[in-house]
């Protein structure tokens, strides 16, 4: 498995390592090639202050492998901070391709007695078979990215991590934006054509907060702006993703993002010739023509920190989150043959907006529901079997997303985004 991550790695770009040559688009009138631009939001190194034990080890277990774009940017991780912190084979241990079933358990309980201290798990699903394993296992730490039930199950050992990648995906929303402002000034489409498709697996709280950062960030340098959105009902789903992406393109949808996890969406956009921002990895090289940029989580600051908490022997926080200050949300490099021409300045300028705190992302001035403004919202913060909402989430002016728990919860229907069909 070692060798078959080690190719795939050497195939595919990491988040934040750049081509720097390439691309077939023009740029003006001097018809140049530029390639690639430096990442404005790049992964931090990963710096270690501990001592590592000689009997430590690190499982992980992944929903899909280095197929799934989703999967790959875990596998990045885990493989540099293996290599920063100067970790053996033996010492990680990855497990792919675990369905969302009692195959995770199985897959916990294997690596718990190969002497693994934390047991790392990917996806969404895992979570309850974690926490059987966390259960059955006190003296190992159980660590769930996306999940939701650690801050309510109270269990020592069993813990929850997401990021801030509503930022990430505001960001990636601004160089849309700027594009369409671009169409719209050269005469391709009017500005009450300025529609963007977004494919999405399920009508989840993860999903609609990304979907619904992208809009606004697109809406804060483009006004006139919608957005419909085609549900998929998978996270790695090829061809359903391509037929999503196709019929938005066909509903006149000129520019298109995503939450899947495959490339089928990038795909279509490169045939079309539709403009298209990508998620979890840069798709510059098999789509030259139509990649602006893609946002990402990041996940090595969150690997190096539950490893130094473990050789420590410190606690692991129930629910992380980290952000831009983190360096647990990241941008690949611009594609300076498509972006429109001060897109890298707009995104430079919103960062330092982030990192000084007077950008929020889901500010209630910038939005709408069914015209009025959202004053009150009641969100699904402790998930229950009825999924209650539970808890206030609108502070100071804004929904203050993922403050309750690292898993997001914005679920909200905003104007000017048209959900054409709903997974759940």
């Amino acid at each position: 498995m070692k060798k078959v991550i080690a190719l795939a790695l050497a195939l595919v770009l990491a988040i934040g390592v750049l081509a720097a040559c390439g691309g077939t688009g023009d740029n003006g009138d001097d018809n140049k090639m530029l390639g690639m631009s430096e990442s404005p939001l790049p992964a931090p190194e990963i710096t270690k202050d501990y001592e590592i034990k000689e009997d430590f080890k690190i499982g992980f277990i992944c929903l899909h492998d280095e197929q799934s774009t989703y999967d790959l940017n875990f596998l990045n991780a885990a493989n540099s901070v293996q290599a920063a912190l100067g970790l053996t084979n033996e010492q990680v241990i990855i497990k792919t391709n675990i369905p969302e079933g009692n195959e995770c358990y199985e897959a916990a309980k294997d690596l718990v007695n190969q002497g693994c201290n934390i047991v790392f798990a990917n996806s969404f699903g895992h979570e309850d078979f974690m926490i059987k394993a966390a259960k059955e296992f006190p003296e190992v730490e159980f660590c769930h990215a996306t999940g939701t039930k650690a801050h309510t199950e109270g269990l020592k050992n069993y813990h929850n991590a997401f990021a801030s990648i509503y930022q990430g995906r505001y960001l990636a929303g601004i160089v849309a934006g700027m594009k369409l402002n671009e169409m719209i000034e050269a005469g391709k489409i009017t500005a009450d054509q300025a529609k963007m498709g977004y494919v999405g697996a399920f009508t989840y709280a993860e999903v609609m907060s990304g979907y619904t950062s992208f809009y606004l960030g697109a809406k804060s340098v483009c006004p006139s702006v919608t957005m419909e959105v085609q549900f998929t009902g998978s996270w790695y789903d090829p061809t359903e993703e391509k037929n999503a992406a196709e019929a938005l393109i066909n509903n006149k949808c000129v520019l298109i993002s995503q939450h899947a996890d495959s490339m089928g969406a990038p795909s279509a956009c490169e045939t079309a010739g539709v403009p298209n921002v990508s998620y979890n990895g840069s798709t510059y090289e098999s789509c030259p023509e139509t990649f602006l940029v893609s946002s990402a989580i990041n996940w090595a600051p969150y690997f190096n920190y539950i490893i130094a908490q473990v050789n420590k022997g410190e606690t692991i926080d129930a629910d992380w989150c980290g952000g831009i200050e983190q360096g647990s949300v990241v941008l690949t490099g611009l594609n300076q043959d498509v972006i429109a021409e001060g897109t890298l300045a707009k995104v430079e300028e919103a960062i330092t907006g982030f990192r000084a705190g007077t950008i929020k992302v889901f500010d209630t001035k910038n939005f709408t529901v069914d015209g009025k403004a959202l004053t009150t919202y009641m969100a699904d913060v402790d998930t229950d079997a009825a999924y209650e909402k539970d808890t206030e989430a609108i502070t100071d002016g804004y929904f203050n997303e993922s403050a309750d728990r690292s898993a997001p919860y914005f679920d909200v229907k905003i104007d000017g985004i048209k959900l054409l069909n709903e997974k759940f």
